[in-house]
């Protein structure tokens, strides 16, 4: 005999295995983003970084 399906619960467990998967990818993103951020204020002032000006071209004023 088969079973009868329980609609609700089986909805409940994607959403809940999808939140937990879209945690994991958002603490992922903000460890990378710590990490470049700490990487960049290390930096020997040589790379760009956002939130400068570029230098003016040649012959403007």
């Amino acid at each position: 005999m088969a079973r009868k399906p329980n609609y609700g619960f089986e909805r409940r467990q994607r959403e809940r295995a999808k939140a937990e998967k879209k945690a994991a990818r958002l603490e992922a993103k903000a460890r990378k983003r710590e990490r470049r951020a700490a990487e960049e204020g290390s930096d020997d002032g040589n790379g760009d970084r956002a939130g400068e000006t570029p230098p003016a071209p040649e012959g403007a004023e």
